[in-house]
């Protein structure tokens, strides 16, 4: 598997309540070609890349939650390289996703994702998600079918491979900004189905206000809060 890793640093450039949209805009100009360069990379990886390149995307969303991204790619990375993503017993996992938190859950999330898509030997993601039409329904099926899946999870997923342009990924740092622009009045204590959906409406409406597409604005948040680029 190519290490479709793409670490892009910034200064971190702070922002407040004071900060207005059309500086949101100007920095969206500043960076619009690294971000760019990075959706082409989400898009090729739909284009070309491999059921199994497809399923590791799908783990590393497994494993991000309340974990660090890079220690969960460089996890993705290892089980790869060894050939245990697909070949490999629960436990033997565990022990190599050592950095990743809740790793005795996560191990078995992968080990149920695997028996899903793994048919006689041949794996069919591919094929699986090609069988939706429409994203939102897609991003349904996978947050009701696979365990350790939520809509935040199906959302990144979907975006890292390249088809979920016009989805949020609701994460704290995307929440924390949709509330310094004024797109939610605040932060949801929790993010059930339903508030989800709406959180992702209002997201989406400051997509059209500003001009800045959603699989943009996602990125151009990530920049702002923590001055880079990840998956």
């Amino acid at each position: 598997m190519k290490n479709n890793l793409i670490q892009i640093n910034f200064l971190k450039t702070p922002v407040d309540s004071s900060t207005a949209i059309s500086g949101l805009k100007k920095f969206w100009k500043k960076v619009f070609p690294i971000i760019s360069n990075r959706e082409k990379h989400f898009d090729e990886i739909w284009k070309n890349g491999t059921d199994e390149e497809i399923f590791a995307e799908l783990v590393f969303c497994l494993f991000t939650p309340q974990s660090k991204a890079t220690w969960c790619w460089n996890a993705v990375n290892e089980l790869v390289k060894k050939n245990m993503i697909f070949n490999s017993k629960e436990e033997n996992i565990i022990k190599i996703i050592k950095k990743v938190r809740f790793r005795n859950n996560k191990a078995k999330y992968l080990i149920e994702a695997r028996k899903m898509f793994v048919i006689n030997g041949r794996i069919n993601l591919k094929e699986k998600l090609k069988s939706f039409k429409d994203t939102y329904k897609l991003r349904k099926w996978l947050a009701e079918n696979i365990k350790g899946i939520g809509y935040k999870e199906a959302s990144h997923f979907l975006r890292n491979i390249g088809i979920g342009k016009n989805l949020a990924i609701l994460d704290r740092h995307v929440l924390k900004s949709l509330k310094i622009y004024g797109a939610i009045k605040g932060i949801p204590l929790t993010l059930n189905k339903k508030t989800y959906l709406k959180t992702e409406k209002q997201m989406q409406h400051l997509s059209k206000n500003t001009g800045i597409p959603m699989s943009h604005l996602d990125m151009l948040f990530w920049c702002k809060n923590t001055g880079g680029i990840f998956k």
